[in-house]
């Protein structure tokens, strides 16, 4: 869609950008576009005032990758550019911003901030104060709350202009998107366009190491021809020295090459990047030994296609994407079966560093409390000590001085800032299975019921991928097992075996010591036998002219007579009871028992 931008000093109308958005439907709730910092146009539109801050911050942006710009986790930041773009479907002056967690590969480059329903969008406005309007109200009717922005869908408020005559409150999401993008069209503003996320990606990396190239150039005509087959597959040449050049020439530059067909030739010298290999790894992993062919097609059809994909946020923004273009490309040449690599994929978040804190400075040098400044990031800030914070409330101040508010912040762990956990120090020291457990949990019965609790809570956590409550559940069996002084062999061995995919090891060791010598890995799965989940006692709640007054255990069997009389014997009921005339009872066995006393008249009075 096209905004009009609006000079800063006259109002005229000096040109038009064009934006991308994939939600239409909140249009209405822009409240500000960003620029990605190389936009052709940016240079075009700053404002005098603002031109030296931009260029500062687009020379910063320049020197991070697509990767580090895109970063999920990483703090947004952003400069205003000084100008203001107009609405097109209610003529607001929206301003725009720079930012660099918009690529220029992406759509045209410049996007509507909808900070209300995009995550991303909300930090931004949230740490640079610009407004936020609600435009979707969720289904639930919730909105609002400023505590998170709500991506999904839902009907639309806030979303009509009568000079543009356009409106559409009242209308779920997608149908007002339909609504919005007839308009543009229409109105000669905009027009619907599929933007693929698949962006071109360098597939050549100037080091020794990696696949190299099948490839070969002709010196008098600079042509490239393919290797011949009968040379594939293409080696790395030994080389004595394979550190960079120091001419910018990749290392297999200094190899020796031999010409081809009699003319001269050189070989490409650029080598097959790591992320090509990860593209299809996992087909590799169905048939690893296999010489003739990527993956035999049998194994391929019996182990494809993946059940979960387990990786990060910033793992699938781009090497999943490409891993499902190269398994389609493979679909489409008949070497693999479905048109899919993963039936799931499934981000486990990150491990972060200890918490560190720090303090803002003055221009003096003087610590000062984080209240008072208004750009954080700008700010002198001095690392303090754990020892020397204590915790106030919610926030963290100093001890010698609780005025004093500190950042408190976990970084993802980095080397830059001395905060690795070697998990391989960990290992030595506590044990692999104890790491694993760990990095997971980051959260009077019978035997009998107490087993099979166990067994389909664990499996119901595992298939759902909550380990850490998968975890509880077997620390619940094990305290509640203290209770016994003997426990019969099979629940144990099915304890063991609910632990084997967490620790697989300590598994393994329990397994044989309890006198196996085949793996576990062999066994079956525990299953919970439903004759044992089923509860013997349930909790019935107890009412009293209407109002809950208490609730006791019976028997799910239990008749009406019963369920009074224990009713009574219980002390918050029997209270309300005694001396009483019972006028009526309801009793629905399972789920409710009511009863209906007299009220003497005083007591009428008084509660009315």
């Amino acid at each position: 869609m096209d905004f009009v931008v609006i000079n800063g000093n006259s109002q005229e109308e000096e040109k038009r950008i064009t934006v991308y958005t994939t939600r239409p439907d909140t249009i209405f709730g822009a409240t500000y576009l960003v620029f990605a910092p190389e936009h052709p146009l940016l240079s075009s539109l700053l404002s005098q005032a603002q031109s030296k801050h931009v260029e500062e911050y687009r020379e910063l942006a320049f020197k991070k990758s697509d990767l580090e710009r895109t970063e999920l986790q990483k703090e947004k930041s952003g400069v205003f550019t000084g100008c203001y773009a107009k609405n097109p479907v209610n003529g607001q002056a929206t301003p725009i911003w720079v930012a660099d967690y918009v690529l220029g590969s992406y759509g045209t480059g410049a996007i509507i901030a909808v900070p209300a329903h995009d995550t991303r969008d909300f930090e931004f406005a949230m740490k640079y104060s610009i407004p936020i309007t609600w435009v979707v109200r969720p289904d639930d009717g919730s909105c609002g709350n400023f505590e998170r922005p709500y991506s999904g869908e839902g009907s639309m408020i806030n979303s009509s202009c009568s000079e543009s005559g356009l409106d559409i409150n009242g209308l779920p999401s997608k149908e007002a998107a339909s609504r919005v993008i007839q308009w543009l069209e229409k109105s000669v503003k905009g027009k619907k366009k599929v933007n693929y996320k698949l962006r071109d990606w360098l597939f050549a990396q100037q080091c020794y190491w990696g696949e190299p190239i099948p490839v070969i150039f002709l010196d008098d005509t600079g042509e490239g021809i393919p290797v011949p087959e009968t040379e594939l597959p293409l080696t790395l040449p030994e080389l004595d020295d394979f550190t960079p050049t120091g001419t910018g020439e990749p290392p297999l530059s200094k190899a020796v090459l031999d010409p081809l067909s009699r003319k001269p030739a050189r070989r490409e010298t650029n080598t097959i990047p790591q992320w090509a290999g990860s593209c299809w790894y996992y087909l590799r992993f169905m048939d690893p030994k296999n010489s003739s062919a990527l993956v035999d097609t049998a194994k391929e059809q019996y182990w494809g296609p993946v059940d979960v994909y387990v990786g990060g946020a910033e793992h699938a923004v781009l090497h999943l994407l490409y891993a499902r273009f190269w398994h389609k490309v493979l679909y489409g040449i008949g070497v693999v079966s479905t048109k899919e690599p993963f039936k799931s994929v499934i981000n486990q978040g990150i491990i972060l560093g200890e918490v560190q804190y720090t303090a803002c400075k003055d221009d003096e040098g003087n610590l000062i409390s984080a209240d008072s400044v208004d750009e954080l990031a700008e700010c002198k800030q001095e690392r303090i000590p754990k020892e020397k914070v204590m915790k106030s409330g919610d926030l963290f101040v100093l001890k010698d001085n609780p005025n004093i508010r500190l950042i408190a912040r976990a970084h993802k762990m980095s080397k830059s800032r001395g905060n690795v956990v070697n998990p391989d120090d960990v290992v030595l020291e506590y044990g692999a299975d104890s790491l694993r457990l760990y990095e997971m949990f980051m959260g009077p019965l019978r035997l009998e019921n107490l087993e099979y609790k166990c067994i389909e809570k664990v499996t119901e956590e595992i298939e759902g991928t909550r380990f850490n409550t998968g975890i509880s559940a077997m620390m619940e069996f094990i305290n509640a097992a203290y209770k016994w002084d003997k426990l019969p062999r099979s629940i144990i061995e099915a304890f063991v075996l609910l632990l084997s995919p967490y620790a697989p090891h300590m598994a393994e060791e329990l397994w044989s010591r309890l006198g196996h010598s085949n793996s576990l890995a062999y066994e079956p799965f525990p299953k919970a036998d439903a004759a044992y989940l089923k509860e013997s006692t349930i909790i019935l709640p107890v009412q009293i002219n209407g109002k809950t007054r208490g609730t006791i255990q019976v028997e799910e069997t239990c008749t009406e007579e019963e369920a009074v009389r224990l009713a009574s014997l219980d002390t918050k009921v029997s209270k309300f009871l005694d001396g009483k005339f019972i006028r009526k009872r309801i009793y629905v066995q399972g789920k409710i028992l009511s009863i209906v006393i007299d009220v003497p008249k005083k007591a009428k009075v008084a509660q009315q």
